[in-house]
């Protein structure tokens, strides 16, 4: 892909997103010409969502103060647990209280669109212990929260434990609980369950660009190891900072590889991300495929999801095995 190609694809943007790391650790004055940059390159609509993900250990009351002056609207705190022994097990370098102080701080400094992180799933985690943690979080008032569950990966300390017999990731029944007593505890406080992991105060709150991700629609990632998508073609940079920095020195793209959608990956990914929001997919976007249709009314009959004019949408059911969804619909695979 040459460069000049690149440029036309991608013109102008209504969301930006700073993040997939710990962007907070960087300088206030660094992270501005970031934004300044991405505003000479590239047309930024008027009213767009500018998100940073920031740990809460990182965030000082000069550094908020900078990140606002620099047009963030929108934070994203990587809390993990307001139980300072999970963030001890989870080797976080904050605190409850350090969350709590910036949580508060951001209010101050004019942040209205605060999101935070929660990881469920910890060791020897009980469900009142994960509900207490819910009930301390919305006593902040957060207009968007994400909770995920504690994978277990390889190459991490986690995935050590487990070898070791010292940790177990959640089985199919405790991890099942875990995510319906999460959606009827924070749909009873207020807050909508839009996506699979992540909850908002109202549809204004739902986070815009990540919504860009599950409705299939074309974004650009910048970065080591950053994946871009024109609707058609997926390319992703290289991984290592040193190669990428090169490349952008020598005026060339720092890609590693790329792959050209076929038919069938286009409407596997479509109906995958779309069955993972409240929002669903339309029945047009199946409607061709044999027996698919037979496969949704099924799904319908077995309460996995519901279909009212011409949307077929996840119930909670559904959301528990949102990936198994579009393999029964596409190959009526059970």
């Amino acid at each position: 892909m040459e460069m000049e190609i690149y440029q036309k694809t991608f013109t102008s943007f209504d969301t930006l997103y700073i993040g997939g790391g710990t962007p907070s650790l960087l300088d206030t004055e660094v992270i501005a010409g970031i934004i300044d940059s991405l505003k000479t390159h590239f047309e930024i609509a008027e009213g767009a969502e500018i998100t940073i993900e920031t740990n809460p250990g990182d965030m000082t009351s000069e550094k908020i103060t900078g990140i606002k002056k620099a047009g963030f609207n929108r934070v994203n705190l990587g809390v993990q647990s307001f139980n300072d022994n999970d963030l001890k097990f989870l080797g976080r370098r904050h605190s409850a209280a350090d969350s709590e102080r910036v949580f508060h701080s951001l209010r101050d400094a004019g942040f209205n669109n605060v999101g935070i992180d929660l990881i469920y799933g910890l060791k020897d985690q009980s469900i009142d212990e994960w509900l207490k943690n819910l009930e301390r979080a919305i006593t902040f008032g957060p207009e968007h929260i994400s909770c995920y569950q504690l994978t277990i990966e390889g190459m991490t300390v986690f995935n050590a434990m487990k070898k070791k017999g010292e940790l177990n990731e959640l089985g199919e029944d405790a991890a099942s609980r875990f995510f319906l007593e999460t959606s009827a505890f924070l749909e009873k406080m207020g807050y909508l369950h839009y996506e699979v992991s992540n909850f908002a105060k109202d549809r204004e709150y739902q986070s815009r660009h990540n919504m860009k991700y599950w409705k299939h629609i074309p974004y650009l990632g910048l970065g080591p190891s950053a994946h871009s998508f024109d609707g058609k073609k997926r390319w992703w940079n290289f991984s290592s900072v040193k190669k990428y920095c090169t490349d952008i020195e020598n005026g060339c793209l720092p890609v590693e590889d790329s792959e050209d959608l076929t038919i069938e990956q286009e409407l596997l990914e479509k109906i995958s991300l779309g069955l993972r929001t409240m929002e669903g997919i339309e029945i047009d976007v199946i409607k061709d495929i044999p027996g698919a249709m037979v496969a949704a009314k099924k799904l319908e009959l077995t309460g996995h999801v519901e279909i009212t004019g011409n949307c077929i949408t996840p119930t909670k059911k559904g959301l528990l095995v949102a990936d198994r969804l579009p393999l029964i619909l596409l190959y009526q695979y059970n």
